[in-house]
């Protein structure tokens, strides 16, 4: 990736690492001597996760209306943050596979590396084909019952591969979950893994077993695992692989067979998202699992994606805080989302870019402790697909010249992912103008990241205000930036 962060970026990152009192320890987070550094992303600019600006806190002990003020305070803290990544599917790893060996350096770099890119710490892959593969395909032979055909030397072309690549430029750690998109078709009602269907019950063992063999087959290849969902948008029926389970199915399916059998073979360490479906029907889906205490006491907490339905799925965000609100023991975790139906011409969208702004905003601040990206990377085409269900992704490649595309959502999630980092907290922020997006972490080392997303289509002067002391600085239209003190 080039031409992105200048070298006096990189030099202000190495000048700032001075530790701060941690706010969770009672201590007052004092803005004496600090220097806000200003990086930016901006529509109609060369802008992009760039170092824009430095600013010294000054006197504001009572601001007035017509200062615009973004409100911080550190000693109010809540979630503590998991991480930032996006799912390596086959479709991804075909692509990667396609591009020259340079490119194929600075795409890793270009995600994965915190210096030289943007600090990816999460990924998410495919347990059997999904619409992103090439083909359909399962682990074992048609009808083995007791799984001892299974095998992934599938994945051992082109997906695991990347993953390995992919989790040394992370820095040989990255978190990493799992999830299916539907068991074998004769494990099925409608004897088929695409067009939904369910698992039929006399299957629930050997179902539950073949999570245990996939975890068991990839960490043998040197990848951990760290969790799964239980079932890829367990409400869906697609004319790709896909499965139904209501809420009774997955609650009963979780508490008899898949957790117990994950205990049973070691595995019990393996956290497990239920749900991994649109906002929309989240709350009653919790309200069923999470109120039973023998399912509950399985599930780590709840995924979900971003994609429209009959109720508008897309914007439901108060479905997240009042899942929050009423289970605050469990996590929440975006687990899948991007931009559907693949258009070309639409690939400079700055469209693009702020969907992402405005949905991880809104889900950190409802509580949400990692967001999931879909497909890391794409063809010129949205693929491939199987299904040719094709999609937009942070980054295309075009794979006769072999350019790397980056999209404006690859930026927008960069102003999180590179400076809120793995361990964080998440603290008090508000702005003072609804044209304003807010949302604030407190890093281990004692760095604060407020990231504020300019919706507007005006440039508007912001003051970070913290404890009677405010940091001014210019945000432009259409623009994300990422203050960091």
């Amino acid at each position: 990736m080039k031409n992105i962060y200048s070298g006096s970026l990189l030099l202000l990152l190495a000048g700032c690492m001075s530790t701060n009192p941690d706010a969770s320890s009672g201590n007052i987070f004092s803005t004496e001597g600090k220097k806000v550094i200003v990086y930016t992303t901006a529509d109609s600019t060369a802008f992009r996760v760039t170092a824009t600006d430095t600013v010294q806190f000054k006197n504001l002990p009572q601001p007035v209306e017509t200062q615009v003020c973004v409100f911080v305070d550190p000693t109010k803290v809540y979630q503590t943050f998991l991480g930032i990544g996006g799912a390596i599917t086959d479709a991804s790893a075909e692509v990667f596979a396609k591009l020259p060996k340079e490119k194929q350096t600075e795409f890793l770099q270009s995600y994965y590396d915190v210096s030289k890119g943007i600090g990816y710490s999460l990924a998410r892959t495919n347990i059997n084909s999904c619409d992103f593969s090439s083909d359909n395909y399962t682990y074992v032979t048609d009808r083995d019952f007791t799984l001892q055909s299974f095998n992934v030397a599938h994945d051992k072309q082109f997906r695991i591969p990347l993953i390995k690549q992919a989790i040394a430029a992370a820095g040989g750690e990255l978190t990493m979950f799992v999830s299916p998109w539907s068991p074998p078709a004769w494990m099925k009602d409608n004897n088929d893994m695409l067009h939904g269907g369910k698992l039929k019950a006399e299957f629930y063992q050997p179902w539950a077993n073949y999570y245990a063999k996939f975890i068991n087959a990839y960490e043998k290849e040197g990848i951990p695992v760290w969790g799964m969902s239980v079932q890829n948008e367990p409400m869906a029926t697609q004319r790709w692989e896909s499965c139904v389970y209501t809420a009774e199915d997955e609650r009963d399916f979780l508490k008899k067979y898949l957790g117990p059998t994950m205990e049973k073979e070691g595995l019990g360490d393996k956290k497990i998202i239920v749900w991994d479906h649109n906002r929309d029907l989240m709350f009653q889906r919790a309200d069923v699992i999470f109120n039973d205490p023998d399912a509950a006491k399985y599930a780590w907490g709840m995924g979900f994606h971003w994609y429209e339905s009959w109720s508008g799925g897309e914007d439901v965000y108060n479905n997240v805080a009042r899942v929050h609100e009423a289970w605050p023991e469990k996590n929440l975790m975006f687990t899948e989302g991007c931009a559907e139906k693949f258009i070309p011409e639409q690939i400079r969208s700055w469209a693009l870019g702020e969907r992402y702004g405005r949905s991880m905003i809104n889900d950190f601040n409802n509580g949400t402790v990692g967001w999931t990206d879909w497909n890391i990377l794409l063809d010129e085409q949205g693929g491939p697909n199987h299904a040719k269900n094709f999609c937009f992704a942070p980054v295309h490649a075009n794979t006769k010249t072999g350019e790397l595309i980056y999209t404006s959502a690859y930026y927008y999630i960069g102003q999180f992912s590179k400076f809120i980092r793995p361990g964080a907290k998440r603290i008090s922020s508000v702005a003072s103008r609804s044209h304003l997006l807010t949302t604030a972490f407190l890093n281990t080392d004692g760095k604060i990241a407020v990231v504020v997303m300019n919706t507007g289509n005006k440039t508007s002067p912001v003051n970070l205000w913290i404890r009677n002391k405010a940091a001014e600085t210019i945000i432009l239209p259409h623009s994300i930036v990422t203050m960091v003190l």
